[in-house]
């Protein structure tokens, strides 16, 4: 291990993706190098500063476990790799945009990330960071709705993630700054994430919807949009009754993607859980970890604590590898996870699908060999 005086300790990356500066760290940032484990005997040979730069590293370190490719991730990804080199036309044809719809906790925000830093890099592979008019090449915008959004709202938010002026000017006025970075930095992709936030029963939210509509017609980009319960809302139908909706234009736009939590009803669906299990059991640094300690010991547990949710399992996990490196134990286990608190809405169902696996009636293990 680095000598304690001397080691330069990686804190927490801040950045905000929805700003320029934000979003070249998030793309650009070399990966974390996992810590390396140390056996018992090692642990505790560490004393002073040198024990709390390794327990610091390895808190760091499992709160920031993955991105995890699960195969929701890989679905999601080859139907956006369809769906944007499709819209690869001349800037007078609209393109069609993608929903990444999914209830909370299921990593679709992850998933629209990964997939536009992806896309951000092998555009400057292909093509260079700069323009051949010199500007920035920025292929990805990344934005945020909130609960109060508006078409000046939009805008400004457009304008700050390309580190624009957007405190003064009048709507139009941002919108055109908006449009002139967008073309100017050869951006190929915008996310709107929180796109839930929007209610086509209201008029301001209308105005925001028809505002997008307007973008995508008139830019040279994919949208990609991502929110909880989208086709549940029928924002795509643009608040237009049954009857009706055929009139909607965004309904003929707009491809809807969904993330679906783990399952275990199926073989299938088994398998693809102990994979997962065993892809987090190779990330965890803990000096007590054994092959099988999630995979095998604690699959059942896992699914009853997260109810199949992929950010709620990564809940319990994360805490637990903290607690087992504030107490010693550096391992997990059943009753040292029992000691971790969960999000509310795992909570909520958990004894009820703990009594489904006491009693047989429930197991998420294969029946053959993963």
């Amino acid at each position: 291990m680095t000598d304690a005086g001397t080691e330069v300790l990686e804190d927490n990356a801040d950045f905000a993706p929805t700003r320029k500066e934000g979003w070249l760290e998030f793309v650009n940032r070399p990966p974390r190098e996992m810590p390396e484990i140390c056996s018992q005997a090692q642990l505790k040979k560490l004393t002073g500063r040198n024990r709390l730069l390794y327990d610091e590293r390895r808190k760091i370190w499992h709160a920031n476990l993955g991105p995890i490719r699960t195969p929701q991730m890989n679905g999601v990804h080859e139907d956006l790799d369809e769906i944007v080199d499709a819209a690869r036309q001349d800037g007078d044809k609209v393109k069609g945009g993608a929903v990444i719809d999914a209830h909370p906790g299921l990593g679709k925000t992850t998933i629209a990330l990964q997939f536009a830093k992806r896309l951000h890099q092998e555009q400057v592979e292909l093509y260079g960071d700069r323009t051949a008019e010199g500007h920035e090449r920025l292929p990805v915008a990344f934005v945020t709705l909130s609960g109060s959004v508006t078409v000046k709202g939009l805008n400004r938010a457009l304008c700050r993630f390309y580190g624009m002026p957007s405190q003064r000017g009048s709507t139009d006025e941002l919108a055109d700054r908006a449009l002139d970075a967008v073309l100017s930095c050869r951006t190929r992709l915008i996310v709107v994430d929180d796109v839930h936030f929007l209610n086509p029963n209201r008029s301001d939210d209308r105005a925001v919807v028809n505002h997008l509509k307007h973008l995508a017609s008139i830019l040279p980009v994919t949208f990609v949009f991502v929110g909880v319960g989208i086709e549940e809302r029928r924002l795509e139908f643009e608040g237009f009754v049954p009857h009706d909706s055929n009139k909607a234009q965004l309904a003929r736009r707009w491809t809807p993607l969904r993330v679906d939590p783990f399952e275990i009803g199926t073989e299938k669906g088994r398998i693809t859980w102990r994979r997962l299990l065993l892809s987090i059991e190779q990330l965890v640094v803990l000096s007590g970890k054994h092959p099988g300690m999630l995979a095998e010991d604690l699959a059942d547990y896992l699914f009853a604590r997260s109810t199949g949710h992929f950010a709620s399992l990564m809940t319990i996990v994360q805490r637990g590898c903290r607690r087992a490196i504030k107490t010693g134990e550096e391992r997990l286990t059943k009753d040292l996870l029992d000691r971790v608190k969960n999000d509310a809405a795992a909570e909520r169902t958990r004894l009820e699908l703990q009594s489904a696996f006491e009693q047989g009636l429930l197991s998420s293990r294969p029946r053959r060999s993963a």
